[in-house]
């Protein structure tokens, strides 16, 4: 019910609607605020002088709100008169629920009658404070709009459910618990609120001031008001016009105001709007149930963000503190290799020092020495010592050689710190994809076979955030046996060819990224061809082939032999298809039957071991693979004669037929693989392929009987 007291406010004065009326765009106001926000106009804009004019148009038609530049652009929350001279350009105001309103060019002038029946000023216009549409009111003013009895109704109901708490209704802040209320201002009052606002003085000493319940039950048992007819106030509201969409009186169809429109008894259009309504309220109570969930589903969300945002917080400040404590461990190994090298240079300096300080000390020993002997006056004396001393001197001065005063270390340090990978790697430092790809969809109107090829289309879902780097897709063996990849890469559609005829394949799709895998598409079924539908095929063609016939009729430009293919391949089940010949010269010999891709194309079919054939003159045939001749068969062709190859993959035979009789025995057995049609012949011989044929049904009756 809370959710409603919204609805049951006037956008003027905020309040809850006190004699509300309706205008004619369905917005409600109470009829005081109504008369405190009418704006005069012009008298060329007045009903009367319009309809002097010829224009035709009602009391209610809308303005030309271009014309008359009511209020300016609707969010500036500004309204201007600027098309009336004598209005001065006014800003508009808010209500206290936030509608902007229009405020009254002058303020009404004083009167002794009742604000509602006060007169309306000439040629008066009221703008709605809620759609802003504006409208030039007639010679009954306010009273020429309806009174919402139902609104007032509501209102009531609605107050006497708030009333239980029996709360005052003029208290600022926190209101405070009713102590009475008085019946002729309808309002409840604490003790404080009446003294200050309903003192026992004056016109409010007559009123009369009861007990909060007893006042609650006076307003349920108040009588409550009946609508009467708004042109005629003596007269209550009796039929419904269809038309104009409003309840009239017998007055109004009796003086011709109505007499031409659709009227309906009021009762029953009564129900007939109420089941409306209800059947709208249905549809409207349906919308609110999901807003609801959603906003559930919203609220969970934002906990779960919540919750996801602080772990994954945790995570990075973990990762984050595990690359510095990283960073510090190599930083104390490499100022221990710094500290090593410092010694190093240290005790290789110190080392020299040291030797280096002996050596001058032996040498400044041997020259004072020297010098004391030099100075020696006995030459027999000196000369004994002179020869080994020379000597002494010498080798002393050599050990002073080169590269003994040279320093064998350098002041500098070698080690030079390579940070910039490092810091590289740092800069490049973002968050990566945690997360797999969405489920594909297989898109099915893109989805189909023919003959025994498939192609699948499929896409990421509309709300899918998460890139995939690729696609898988899987398809079975054609006999609900396991999946087999034939598919990996970024594209989102694929054919997949050579696949059994008359079998059916399951087939599904699953998204990747450098996180993972994502779940399997639904697994789509597959249907290929019962029957072949095929032709010959350039590319597998000798060069001397000549096609026609959209590749269906075939001849030879060379007296020798020369084998083409059909352009289908069959590994599986049983298929049957026929030749015409269309021109047979000079008894050449061509040859029909299966052979593998590689098989050799400038020989008769079946002179190497890829091919399976008979070939046949104008008087027997022979059946031959790998160069071998076997089963000589009387009974040959000529022009308009038909061939018949059947390949019974299923019983891994081939058959071979002249106009529809089987021609000789079996021809081959145990034949497994992969074949395609092939036809060996020279320029004597034209034949044309015919197939999605059905098997034949004397083979069918026979391989069913075996």
């Amino acid at each position: 019910m809370e959710e409603m007291e919204e609805e049951l406010k006037c956008p003027v004065c905020g309040s809850f609607y006190r004699e509300p009326i309706i205008l004619p765009c369905s917005h409600n106001l109470c009829q005081a605020c109504a008369r405190n926000i009418l704006v005069q106009t012009p008298e060329s804009e007045s009903p009367q002088s319009r309809r002097a004019s010829g224009s035709g148009v009602s009391d209610y038609d809308y303005l030309d709100l271009d014309k008359m530049s009511l209020y300016s652009e609707a969010d500036s929350g500004y309204g201007s008169y600027g098309g009336f001279a004598s209005a001065p350009t006014t800003p508009c105001q808010k209500s206290p629920n936030g509608v902007r309103v229009f405020p009254p060019a002058m303020p009404p002038p004083a009167t002794h009658l009742s604000p509602a029946l006060a007169p309306v000023p000439r040629n008066s216009c009221i703008t709605c404070p809620q759609c802003h549409r504006s409208l030039i009111l007639d010679d009954r003013g306010l009273r020429g709009f309806p009174k919402n009895r139902v609104l007032e109704g509501v209102i009531d109901r609605y107050q006497q459910s708030k009333a239980a708490a029996l709360k005052c209704q003029l208290c600022e802040k926190a209101p405070k618990e009713a102590t009475v209320m008085c019946e002729q201002c309808d309002v409840f009052y604490c003790d404080p609120c009446r003294l200050r606002c309903h003192p026992p003085r004056g016109p409010l000493a007559k009123h009369r001031l009861v007990p909060p319940a007893q006042g609650r039950v006076s307003r349920r048992l108040s009588p409550r008001k009946v609508s009467t007819c708004t042109d005629h106030e003596l007269e209550n509201h009796s039929m419904y016009c269809v038309q104009c969409k409003m309840p009239v009186c017998y007055q109004c169809l009796e003086e011709g105001k109505h007499s031409s429109h659709e009227v309906k008894a009021l009762g029953a259009m009564w129900k007939l709007h109420k089941s409306q309504l209800s059947q709208a309220l249905n549809g409207l109570s349906d919308r609110a149930k999901e807003a609801k969930e959603f906003l559930v589903q919203l609220r969970n969300m934002v906990q779960q963000i919540q919750e996801n945002s602080v772990e994954f917080e945790a995570c990075l400040v973990a990762q984050c503190d595990a690359l510095i404590d990283a960073l510090n461990r190599r930083k104390a190994q490499l100022l221990a290799r710094v500290n090593k090298e410092h010694e190093h240079k240290l005790k290789v300096v110190r080392d020299q020092i040291s030797h280096c300080t002996v050596k001058l000390r032996q040498t400044t020993g041997l020259m004072e020495y020297c010098l004391e002997v030099i100075k020696e006056n006995d030459p027999s004396g000196f000369l004994q010592i002179s020869d080994a001393l020379i000597r002494r001197v010498h080798l002393t001065e050599d050990q002073w050689g080169k590269g003994t005063l040279t320093p064998r270390m350098t002041t500098d340090f070698d080690l030079s710190l390579d940070n910039s990978p490092l810091l590289q790697s740092i800069h490049q430092l973002d968050f990566v994809q945690v997360k797999v790809p969405a489920t594909p969809i297989l898109q099915l109107e893109e989805c189909c076979t023919h003959n025994n090829s498939a192609t699948l289309s499929w896409k990421q879902p509309p709300l899918s955030t998460v890139p995939a780097d690729g696609y898988i897709l899987e398809l079975d063996d054609g006999n609900g046996g396991q999946f087999r990849e034939v598919y990996v890469g970024k594209e989102t559609m694929c054919t997949v060819d050579g696949l059994h005829f008359n079998s059916t394949y399951n087939a599904r799709v699953k998204a990747f990224n450098k996180t993972g895998v994502s779940p399997y598409s639904k697994t789509l079924v597959l249907q290929t061809s019962e029957v072949a539908w095929f032709a010959f095929d350039p590319g597998s063609a000798h060069s001397d082939i000549i096609l026609s016939n959209d590749n269906l009729t075939v001849t030879c430009s060379s007296y020798d032999d020369r084998v083409v293919l059909g352009k289908t391949g069959f590994s599986k089940g049983v298929h049957y298809w026929e030749l015409t010949v269309d021109r047979y010269d000079n008894h050449p010999d061509p040859a029909f039957g299966v052979a593998r891709m590689d098989v050799m194309k400038d020989v008769m079919l079946g002179k190497d071991d890829k091919a399976w054939a008979m070939y046949v003159d104008n008087n027997r045939s022979w059946f031959m693979h790998n160069n071998s001749h076997t089963n000589r068969t009387e009974g040959g062709i000529t022009k308009g004669a038909t061939i018949g190859v059947l390949l019974d993959l299923n019983r891994k035979n081939l058959t071979f037929f002249i106009n529809d009789e089987q021609q000789g025995p079996i021809a081959f057995d145990n034949v497994e693989g992969l074949f395609f049609p092939a036809v060996s012949l020279n320029r004597n011989v034209q034949v044309t392929l015919h197939t999605g044929l059905p098997v034949p049904d004397f083979y069918s009756s026979r391989a069913s009987i075996a």
